[in-house]
């Protein structure tokens, strides 16, 4: 049976190799970071019946995952700069969407792994094919391995994709600057009280104040403003002080309670500048590798990015199990579903972003027909 190496171990490649395990398949997952408590991983997520929570049924972990859900995380309020509600939904349980941290999910998907699966503080440094679908991967610490069958799962600058194709990212005009609040009821209740016990979307024209409850009454942010790169390299995020005062410039009319997110914010703030590959991004079939996640198809967020990573590991893990010692057929059935999945996903991103900043906002958001918080990935974590 064919080795599978993945290179990332965000949510895509761990649920691909957990999928692999329960089939009897070996997987290695080779991870830049040196341990799984090396960084943060993000915020909140929702996590969809359709694809998402397919995924972790088909990894055996549905029970794990409704042991982590945040209940009550669904509701969402959308308010106008001066903090009037213009809708609010509220979390019964129906939505069929929970929210679930981050980390949580990708610990669960860690603790389902043998523990020799992931090699940790491996960071790629370069991809040299061998030929009949066999690649060497070259790690920053000088080791070698070689692939017989290689995913990349890297995320946003894949280190994998230039395998399989030029595209690079680019940025879409829009960026998020991430705060946080902590003790939030206690310690600015304004704010908690504008955020509700879910998510809160704060919009207008070309500007956002984007949050949600976390336990702990932990209060995540993202700000977010349509601006030209130039624009945000012209703020010393290095200088807290200085990049807060810049950004709620942006914000002089908006109400107290919402501006807190930025003035208040209890940590230094974090820009989150939103890349994409070109809609629709695909290539020809290159023996030996493929890429899952936000590495073949990164779009603007839209409350997809991990749903469909989790979706591409649980799908292109069943193609490897449906064809057995014949990869080139396994691939090829895989990605002439993940492109147009991709495709749509992306399309999706773009309209949401339209919606949510449009000249009518917040009132485009509530016309639309799907109401979602986004927030952005960071590369490589999907």
């Amino acid at each position: 049976m064919t080795h599978v190496t993945i290179v990332g171990a965000g949510l895509g490649g761990l649920v691909l190799a957990r999928v692999l395990h329960l089939q009897g398949i070996t997987a290695t997952i080779y991870e830049a970071d040196p341990s799984d408590q090396a960084r943060t991983q993000g915020g909140q997520l929702d996590i969809h019946i359709e694809d998402g929570q397919a995924a972790l049924a088909a990894a055996g972990l549905t029970e794990a995952f409704r042991a982590i859900i945040h209940e009550g995380g669904e509701a969402t309020r959308v308010l106008d700069r001066d903090g009037v509600v213009v809708f609010e939904q509220p979390d019964d349980g129906t939505g069929g969407r929970p929210e679930v941290m981050r980390g949580d999910l990708r610990r669960i998907l860690l603790d389902s792994l043998p523990e020799d699966a992931v090699r940790w503080g491996k960071r790629l440094n370069d991809v040299t094919p061998l030929g009949g679908g066999r690649h060497v991967l070259t790690f920053a610490d000088g080791t070698t391995v070689n692939s017989e069958l290689l995913v990349g799962a890297d995320g946003a600058w894949s280190k994998v994709r230039p395998l399989l194709s030029a595209a690079t990212p680019t940025y879409v005009g829009t960026s998020f600057v991430e705060t946080y609040l902590h003790d939030a009821d206690t310690r600015h209740p304004a704010a908690a009280e504008a955020v509700g016990g879910g998510g809160l979307m704060a919009l207008a024209p070309g500007q956002g104040i984007l949050a949600h409850r976390e336990a702990g009454a932990i209060l995540h942010g993202y700000v977010a403003l349509n601006r030209p790169a130039e624009w945000f390299a012209g703020i010393d995020f290095t200088d807290p002080a200085a990049a807060k005062a810049r950004i709620v410039a942006e914000f002089a009319d908006w109400a107290p309670a919402l501006t807190a997110m930025i003035t208040d914010g209890e940590t230094a703030p974090v820009l989150r500048m939103l890349h994409a590959l070109p809609t629709g991004h695909r290539w020809d079939r290159v023996p030996g590798v493929t890429l899952l996640g936000d590495a073949a198809h990164l779009a603007p967020p839209a409350g997809e990015g991990a749903n469909l990573a989790l979706f591409d590991g649980a799908e292109l893990a069943r193609a490897i199990v449906e064809h057995p010692g014949d990869v080139e057929t396994a691939l090829g059935a895989y990605e002439a579903a993940m492109f147009p999945r991709g495709a749509a996903a992306a399309a999706d991103g773009y309209e949401v972003l339209r919606f949510l900043f449009a000249e009518n906002a917040p009132y485009a958001a509530v016309d639309s027909s799907t109401m979602r918080l986004p927030g952005p990935r960071a590369s490589g974590d999907l």
